[in-house]
């Protein structure tokens, strides 16, 4: 079986399992500049590129460039930048699968050996996008000379290069950048403009170049959402190779569902080129209400849900979705509850029709996401993901949503420390020790020394570092986490949650 690159893409071709593109397509110009060569930006950005180009709309490849020193470019020339995307899941309660073969990439560059091609792009009138996923904490500002070989940071490194194409085009207003940073965090693109701007002020670059930057360079935030595994294990990787009839040392996975929503107008939508070739692909002006449905249903599902399904004993989201009683737990909580009560306007169907494609994306037996993972740092992610929507919810019904209060009352007793040996923290399941990654653990650990399990509950819900507020002040939320944990204490978890099913419409029957 010989390996994936350009010569053997003919032969591929006729082969119904995978998606090929024409040879048309390495004759197409360089348009987009990317930071990064990660299975994130591969099998999202440049998988919405490549299917542009397939439609004879963008038209134009990328241009990547690798920032640190893991790893090597080596594959990505074997295999003349060629990788398979194989994506998986669930859509409507059908299977949904697709093998392409993504020739989106033309080169792949070595910040740190190949910086001055990196440059030289900057004088290429046809680049015009810039792409980036340098984490969270790739953008941040930290002193950086432009001037180094290359800059340290990423927001170094992209003030450089734009000072570089100022240079080129004398600073043509026609030649300015759009810049679409995917890095998790709120307003990422104003965030990474104030940033290049503080920069180049400190690097003493002229006035200029300055407003240039400010008045045609677009900095737009943009929203991600796709679990991209990556490469898969070796049992699994083999297995798709025989499907597919090749090796591919870069082959990554992905789930089917996909969105990348950025922020603008009709101006955003003409400069980036490639809009309108996908439903995932959103361009609007507000895109905060796709970061709320994903932070409240997606996430707040995933948070409410995670202590849960630890002390029942899953390990993985699909494993969970699989239960019966867990299922209905979570189906209510997003379709009654959080839905209901997201602090943003949202229309009801839309809320709803979120809900149902996250249920999809849950029971999706491709991702193997581990509820260990989940949980940590629990205590800030109830607090981010979780609270403004329980709060919300009262605020709307005069009375708390049931099944997030119950959620509350789980997440305190999966933070019950039964063990301290050192800086660790344990709590227990079955017997058997689970570390509790949260900054908050010695916290829980002093709070469930107290004998009265009522007074202790207040002590908790008073400490306004976890919930925003005295959440002892929220109508009637001691009485029913108390309820709930004493519950879980006398008759155990899965009883409790059956208990509480049986108030809903979600009843189950045990014939």
């Amino acid at each position: 079986m010989g390996y994936l690159f350009r010569e053997n893409l003919r032969q591929l071709r006729s082969q119904p399992a995978v998606v090929v593109a024409d040879d048309s397509v390495f004759q197409l110009p360089e348009k987009v500049l990317q930071f990064g060569t990660g299975a994130f930006l591969r099998g999202l950005a440049d998988y919405f590129i490549d299917k542009a180009n397939r439609q004879g709309v963008f038209n134009g490849r990328i241009v990547v460039v690798k920032s640190t020193d893991q790893g090597d470019t080596k594959a990505f020339e074997r295999q003349d930048n060629l990788y398979t995307i194989c994506s998986r899941g669930i859509q409507n309660g059908e299977a949904k699968e697709e093998n392409i073969i993504s020739s989106a990439i033309s080169r792949v560059l070595s910040a740190k050996t190949q910086w001055s091609l990196v440059l030289d792009l900057a004088k290429n009138p046809a680049v015009s996008i810039v792409i980036s996923n340098t984490t969270e904490t790739g953008i941040q500002l930290v002193q950086d000379d432009i001037y180094q070989w290359p800059p340290v940071s990423f927001p170094g490194k992209l003030l450089a290069f734009l000072y570089a194409r100022y240079v080129a085009f004398s600073g043509n207003p026609d030649f300015g950048i759009t810049i679409i940073p995917t890095e998790l965090i709120a307003d990422n693109g104003k965030k990474l403009e104030s940033i290049i701007l503080e920069l180049a002020h400190r690097n003493g670059l002229e006035g200029a170049f300055i407003d240039w930057i400010e008045q045609n360079n677009f900095f737009c935030n943009s929203l991600v959402d796709r679990i991209v595994p990556g490469k898969p294990d070796e049992t699994r990787l083999k297995e798709l190779e025989e499907e597919l009839g090749y090796r591919d040392e870069l082959l990554i996975t992905t789930e089917h569902y996909h969105l990348w929503a950025i922020e603008g107008d009709e101006r955003i939508r003409q400069k980036i080129g490639f809009y309108g070739i996908d439903e995932g692909l959103i361009i609007e002006p507000d895109i905060e209400q796709y970061r709320e449905l994903k932070l409240r249903l997606l996430n707040g599902a995933h948070t409410l849900g995670g202590g849960l399904a630890h002390l029942c004993g899953f390990k993985t989201v699909v494993e969970a979705m699989n239960d019966p009683f867990f299922s209905a737990f979570i189906t209510h909580l997003m379709e009654s509850e959080i839905a209901t009560a997201i602090p943003y306007e949202v229309r009801p169907e839309v809320a709803l029709a979120f809900s149902r494609q996250v249920a999809d994306r849950f029971r999706n037996p491709h991702i193997l996401h581990k509820w260990f993972n989940i949980n940590q740092n629990y205590s800030a992610k109830i607090l981010s993901r979780v609270i403004p929507t329980y709060l919300n919810y009262e605020a709307k019904n005069g009375y708390l949503p049931e099944y997030m209060t119950f959620g509350l009352a789980v997440f305190i007793h999966f933070m019950k420390v039964v063990k301290k040996e050192g800086d660790n923290y344990y709590g227990r399941i079955d017997g058997l020790p689970y570390l509790i990654q949260d900054p908050k653990a010695a916290f829980f650990y002093q709070k469930w020394q107290m004998a009265s399990l009522p007074d202790m509950v207040q002590a908790i819900l008073k400490e306004q570092s976890i919930w925003g507020r005295d959440l002892n002040k929220t109508a009637d939320a001691h009485t029913s986490i108390v309820r709930h944990l004493q519950s879980i204490a006398q008759n155990g978890i899965n009883e409790t949650l059956k208990t509480l099913l049986e108030k809903t419409e979600y009843a189950f029957s045990q014939s």
